[in-house]
């Protein structure tokens, strides 16, 4: 993954992040500060749906001979639903990997 890559993918996490705080995300007032991590992550999920439903609607218009949608626009599309399910994967894989790691862990 290039530099350029690695950039693209913190911007759209803290872009994320941003919207999920915005969207009403935050825990209760007594953990003000606090984020409800099980609704970020949904809120992160249904984000990269979006964008990869998005892709492939334009990706159909394109193909079907539309020509209000230019390939630059679609590959651009998919490249963002692309890089989103990967950024959403490698979270899923740190996740999983200090999941485990709790779990090793001895009493």
């Amino acid at each position: 993954m290039s530099n350029m890559d690695i950039n693209l993918v913190l911007a759209q996490m803290r872009a994320m992040s941003s919207a999920a705080q915005n969207s009403g995300v935050e825990a209760k007032a007594d953990d003000v500060g606090k984020l409800d991590f099980g609704a970020v992550m949904k809120s992160s999920l249904d984000q990269v749906n979006e964008t990869q439903a998005q892709a492939k609607e334009l990706a159909t218009a394109f193909e079907s001979g539309d020509t209000s949608v230019e390939l630059p626009e679609v590959m651009v599309a998919l490249q963002k639903a692309n890089i989103s399910f990967q950024a959403i994967t490698q979270v899923r894989n740190k996740l999983l990997n200090a999941y485990q790691e709790v779990m090793n862990m001895q009493v």
